[in-house]
């Protein structure tokens, strides 16, 4: 419980006025707060909160990191665990890289408002260095689990924040990945939010183990959306893969993990494929990648995998629909017939689309419906229609197209109030 008392104050912000008044005066608070204070006194940074962290502007280079990062493959455990109950307990989760680059920031909406207006957003740097004393920068400073609570923060800016946060290491060499935190209120300033993100490191940690080959090394690159044959970019090389090695590429990318023969086959088609026939085209595979690459008992592929796929999802999981139609050249394999390819191409498809026609973006509209697949998009150009101005002959023409599309589809006949207002729509 120690780690939860202060020194004298009942009021951090107390010592936090004596400090910024007299810097390097570190008075009253943890000694652990103190020793942080001072080394942020040392490297220059404001205790008023008039200087934000600095935010790193190169979005694609961002996008590498993020997506490059051992820690990107256990993000869905930490959703899991301390992103349910973020909108009832008004909390944010945090995961950032040595350097305190935040590489993920989710959580509780109107929260994450309010932590962007204080700069607490993917792209900023919040180590000591860069943002004062704060748990994920000190607890990578530390390279332990901290906690720290309102007034302690060295940055004025951050003292009606809590936040605990425990450093993440990779299990085979010991090395630093990065840090996982919790943000937000009164509830963020109790022992059961620090346990909870040393409950969530020492949980990803055991992930990571589990095939830490996956974790070593340089990464390989999949592009596999609108091609019928996967390019695989590595060590300078790219491969052109067959369209059944593109499937099998795919689906050990998809998994994200090692998974058995069986379960290899049962992904890749729904009729049943002799063992022999799989092992025959998975020889042939490792022949062209190199058994640096694919590794058996289980199946995986050996090192960390980005692919275009999840860059897409990724972005429209942030709310960048801009940005992921601009990375979407199309279907996910679209010749493909591997179930879990199917499944995947389908999920992307339809979270694009209804991001597009949820956006009420003309713009965005209008690139939908003149790509290939949205070409035939009764919804869209009825969507498009609505959002162009009134008498318009561009209004007047996607009116004119979502009609042939209605009639043409049978759905005028079914849904009388949507064909209604596409007769409207003439005017």
């Amino acid at each position: 419980m120690d780690a939860f008392l202060l020194a004298s104050d009942a009021d951090p912000r107390t010592a936090h006025e004596r400090c910024a008044a007299s810097p390097g005066a570190a008075t009253g608070v943890r000694n652990i707060v103190a020793d942080s204070w001072r080394r942020c006194a040392t490297s220059g940074v404001r205790p008023d909160g008039s200087r934000l962290p600095p935010l790193r502007s190169d979005l694609e280079e961002l996008d590498a990191r993020r997506y490059a990062h051992p820690l990107h493959t256990v993000l869905p455990l930490f959703r899991e665990l301390l992103g349910t109950g973020a909108a009832d307990d008004g909390h944010v989760f945090a995961v950032a890289d040595t350097d305190g680059t935040l590489l993920w920031v989710e959580g509780d909406t109107p929260t994450l408002g309010r932590a962007e207006r204080m700069r607490f957003a993917v792209g900023a740097v919040w180590s000591e260095r860069q943002a004062g004393t704060n748990a994920p920068g000190t607890a990578l400073e530390l390279g332990r689990p901290v906690q720290i609570v309102t007034g302690e923060h060295y940055s004025a800016a951050v003292h009606a924040w809590s936040c605990a946060a425990a450093p993440v290491r990779d299990p085979a060499t010991g090395r630093l990945l990065g840090v996982i935190d919790l943000s937000g209120g009164a509830s963020i300033a109790t022992p059961p939010a620090l346990a909870a993100v040393r409950g969530a490191a020492l949980a990803a940690e055991a992930e990571l183990a589990r095939a830490p080959r996956l974790y070593v090394g340089d990464e390989i690159r999949l592009r596999a959306l609108g091609r019928d044959q996967v390019l695989l970019e590595h060590a300078g090389q790219v491969h052109r893969l067959s369209p059944r090695h593109s499937e099998i590429v795919l689906v050990l990318a998809l998994a994200g993990r090692g998974v058995s023969g069986d379960r290899l086959a049962v992904d890749l088609s729904e009729r049943e494929v002799p063992a022999s026939t799989l092992r025959a085209e998975l020889t042939r595979l490792r022949a062209v990648l190199g058994p640096d690459l694919l590794g058996s008992r289980p199946y995986a592929l050996l090192r960390p995998v980005r692919t275009d796929y999840t860059e897409v999802g990724a972005l429209l999981a942030e709310g960048r629909v801009a940005e992921a139609l601009t990375r979407y050249p199309g279907p996910l394999l679209p010749c493909s017939e591997a179930p879990v390819v199917v499944e995947h191409r389908r999920c992307l498809e339809q979270q694009l689309r209804g991001a597009v026609l949820g956006s009420g973006d003309g713009g965005l509209l209008r690139r939908w419906v003149d790509a290939a697949w949205g070409a035939d998009d009764l919804a869209a150009w009825a969507a498009l229609a609505r959002v162009l101005p009134g008498g318009s002959a561009q209004r007047a023409a996607a009116a004119a197209r979502a009609r042939a599309l209605a009639v043409r589809t049978g759905v005028a006949s079914q849904a009388g109030g949507h064909a209604a207002w596409l007769q409207r729509s003439r005017s």
